[in-house]
């Protein structure tokens, strides 16, 4: 199912569900949540097999621990890492897809403000009056790079490679 769903452009599947669940922001960001979903499930899968295979996980079942204990003091904690680091970066990449559903009217409708309608709205005064472009622009730029910039900060925190 998850490849399926990575088949697809995420922006053109986020539209197809916008345009089935009608326009609003609630529905834009409901398109955006599921279309991220893949990208967590693939990531919590690789983790889970990956941990399964440690030589501590394998002497915790040679000692008899059951399999839910395991899994909540052994593969939960260890797979948390790269979870939180993908969770800011999708962050990010949320705020870029609800703009642009926003650019496209997919998103919060008037009176509601959204920096991507903003843009949309602003396009036709960009030779008169530039800084209704440049500032939701601006806006959206600099809100992504903190989440990039955190989310590598996370990753530099969390690796346990990256300690040295």
């Amino acid at each position: 199912m998850f490849d399926i769903m990575l088949a697809f452009p995420s922006i053109l599947l986020a539209i197809g569900i916008v345009a089935v669940l009608g326009p609003s922001l609630q529905n834009a960001l409901i398109a955006i949540a599921v279309i991220n979903i893949p990208n967590f499930g693939r990531l919590i899968r690789s983790r889970v097999l990956s941990i399964k295979q440690e030589e501590y996980v394998m002497a915790a079942k040679a000692i008899g621990m059951s399999d839910m204990r395991i899994l909540f003091h052994h593969i939960l904690p260890n797979s948390m890492a790269p979870i939180i680091v993908q969770g800011t970066l999708a962050i990010a990449t949320a705020i870029i897809e609800a703009a642009a559903l926003g650019f496209l009217g997919l998103g919060a409708q008037p009176p509601n403000p959204e920096w991507g309608k903003m843009l949309a709205d602003s396009k036709d005064f960009l030779t008169q009056a530039p800084w209704t472009m440049i500032f939701p622009g601006l806006a959206i730029m600099l809100t992504v790079l903190g989440f990039n910039l955190m989310g590598d900060g996370l990753r530099d925190a969390l690796d346990p490679r990256m300690k040295n």
